[in-house]
């Protein structure tokens, strides 16, 4: 993080989940407090929310039993929290969880940010089951999806934000989901690392320019924002005037006999 910050001091650097961050202290023999002290000083400004997959135990040590327990993925979150900072959080749902595990899910998050308001925001992920050990269990609907945008924008209504990947979920979703209590569909992107492939995604190819962005929301009826990681506003494109394509000049050649 020393090394990124030495050489673009103007990133914003959002790194790592505190699965790795668990790694790290457990071999450095230093507890979360400390640690993440220690990552706050080396140039860390924020940090995903990755990893915590679903909380519950009996679904945990199931989909996601070498990685860190959910204790242990929210003492980390709660420590940087206390050192004035902010970060994210997650939800994989759709696969062998029921729906009360989605509740304890969220109850978890909303306890830890009544006690610390860190979170910026919660992003529901929708499992994929293409190129896993869980290619057998289908996937849920869209109307689940939406509900399940919905419930959390709810039950979570001390977070700012609910956020949905427009790649993962399809455009016309991600647009269907702003009626659902989204506001943040993800941004501009080109998948050069074939990620969203990977994981299955309803776009095996996403891209989108910032003009096409702008037109998807403003389709309905929504005022399309610019932002940075912490969520200041970078443009407002509610009256932005797109300049139009060059277009290409052609020029009549003399004929030759």
């Amino acid at each position: 993080f020393t090394a990124i910050k030495k050489h673009r001091p103007d990133l914003h650097v959002k790194a790592l989940t505190p699965v790795e961050y668990h790694y790290i202290f457990k071999k450095a023999k230093i507890s979360y407090a400390d640690g993440m002290k220690l990552m706050m000083d080396s140039g860390l400004q924020s940090i995903p929310g990755g990893g915590a997959e679903i909380f519950h135990p009996e679904v945990r040590e199931l989909i996601a039993k070498d990685k860190c327990t959910a204790d242990q993925w929210l003492a980390i979150h709660e420590e940087w929290h206390n050192l004035g900072r902010r970060s994210n959080a997650t939800m994989l749902y759709g696969h062998i969880e029921k729906f009360w595990h989605r509740v304890d899910h969220m109850e978890r998050l909303r306890q830890l940010q009544d006690r610390t308001g860190g979170f910026q925001t919660f992003i529901p992920l929708k499992f994929r089951n293409q190129d896993n050990q869980m290619s057998n269990v289908p996937e849920s609907t869209v109307t689940e999806d939406l509900r399940n945008y919905a419930i959390s924008r709810i039950y979570l209504d001390n977070f700012d934000h609910i956020k949905a990947y427009w790649a993962m979920i399809s455009r016309n979703t991600a647009q269907l989901s702003l009626n659902f209590g989204v506001d943040d569909i993800d941004g501009t992107l080109d998948d050069t690392t074939k990620i969203y492939a990977m994981a299955g995604a309803e776009e095996q190819h996403p891209g989108m320019s910032t003009q096409q962005l702008v037109e998807l929301i403003k389709q309905v009826r929504r005022v399309p924002i610019e932002r940075d990681t912490l969520y200041n506003v970078v443009t407002n494109y509610q009256d932005y005037q797109f300049e139009d394509e060059v277009k290409p000049k052609f020029y009549k050649l003399p004929v030759l006999n």
